[in-house]
């Protein structure tokens, strides 16, 4: 078995070496679909998709990191450590299902140290139909200019009128405006998009290469940022689907794991979103039975997480800044949405191990 540390990574292009050399290691091909730009350190970018099982396979587990780039420090270490381990291949082999690692679904924002693409798009917010009106939020249309003041880091003056709008509507109102996305300021905060991006049209190609024939799919996405330090919250990623939510409960709600929680009730720290990635599947994979989840593992308060986005938003559309204080921003960034603990990071792994072999189990069934 792999260590657990050495499974997680310090830049980008360490991680894609480690998670290349870890396909090469169980014998396992990689298709890789380049990414138009380079990375921070020159670096070429890929979205890279391995395929561990027969691609006739009936039953597909995905496991993709790096949705929200910044994120994929976490995910990759998940996805590298996955393929070191023999005991876990077994059983997904034995149970007839196909793994399919999607690494890295947003090299740029990965290696660039932002959660967006390199269109400045919140990839979880652009899967939506552009022929149609696109949703509207009205709160973040009201403090899109304290969220991204003038100077850095914002004054006495702007803190109090942000605490205004949270005294006045509540945190969740607050977090909702923020992070609930939106369609209007190309370089604000949580923006979808007006087009599908880089990212959302590879996936969906990834999606037409390898999961055509499977009858039923699952997907655990790896994601960071809310919640309790360390802690995996299981959000249900589906559609809202009362028998996929009671199959998601049923696959991955038991032995101990925190339970499913769900955007369409409200039991989940994550803000009501449109435009998720992993509608994708109903578009691109009509043959299947879907079944999903995001594994939101905690790292700082929301208040810290959320005063990170904004500096390292701040800093990209002012790129004048000192480099002493850009050097600052992107490591408030990591430290937001990336642990660099020992301890940390075996948390990680094991609520991600479970949920894996809980995933091929609910397929086996």
């Amino acid at each position: 078995m792999m260590n657990v540390v050495e499974a997680f990574s310090a830049s980008y292009a360490q991680a894609r070496a480690k998670f290349l050399a870890a396909a090469a290691g169980a014998g396992l091909p990689v298709t890789s679909h380049v990414h138009p730009r380079t990375g921070r350190d020159g670096e070429v970018l890929a979205m890279d998709v391995v395929l561990d099982g027969a691609p006739d396979a009936d039953k597909l587990l995905i496991v993709s990191s790096a949705c929200h780039g910044v994120e994929g420090y976490c995910g990759s270490g998940v996805q590298v450590y996955a393929l070191h381990d023999q005991e876990w291949r077994a059983k997904a082999r034995a149970q007839g299902v196909a793994v399919l690692y999607v690494h890295a679904l947003n090299p740029f924002g990965f290696s660039h140290v932002r959660r967006t693409t390199h269109e400045n798009v919140d990839l979880n917010r652009n899967f939506q139909d552009f022929s149609k009106p696109l949703p509207v939020n009205a709160a973040y249309r009201t403090i899109h200019p304290l969220l991204l003041p003038q100077h850095w880091p914002p004054d006495a003056d702007n803190a109090a009128a942000i605490a205004a709008f949270i005294q006045k509507h509540g945190p969740g109102a607050f977090q909702s405006a923020v992070s609930g996305g939106q369609h209007e300021f190309p370089e604000g905060l949580f923006f979808g998009g007006t087009e599908p991006t880089w990212s959302n049209r590879t996936i969906r190609q990834v999606l037409r290469d390898s999961a055509q024939i499977a009858r039923k799919i699952a997907w655990i996405d790896l994601h960071t940022g809310l919640g309790p330090s360390g802690v995996g919250e299981r959000i249900f990623a589906c559609k809202d689907d009362q028998a996929a939510l009671a199959r998601a409960r049923q696959w991955w709600g038991g032995n101990g794991a925190t339970p499913v929680t769900s955007i369409y009730d409200g039991s989940s720290t994550s803000a009501f979103l449109t435009g998720l990635m992993w509608m994708s599947v109903y578009q691109e994979c009509p043959q299947a039975e879907y079944t999903g989840l995001a594994m939101e593992y905690g790292t700082l308060p929301f208040p810290e997480v959320t005063q990170a986005l904004r500096a390292e938003h701040w800093l990209n559309i002012h790129p004048e800044a000192s480099p002493a204080l850009a050097k600052q921003i992107k490591q408030q960034m990591m430290d937001a949405f990336y642990t660099d603990t020992d301890v940390w990071k075996d948390r990680i792994v094991s609520q991600a191990r479970q949920a894996l072999l809980q995933a091929v189990d609910g397929l086996g069934r």
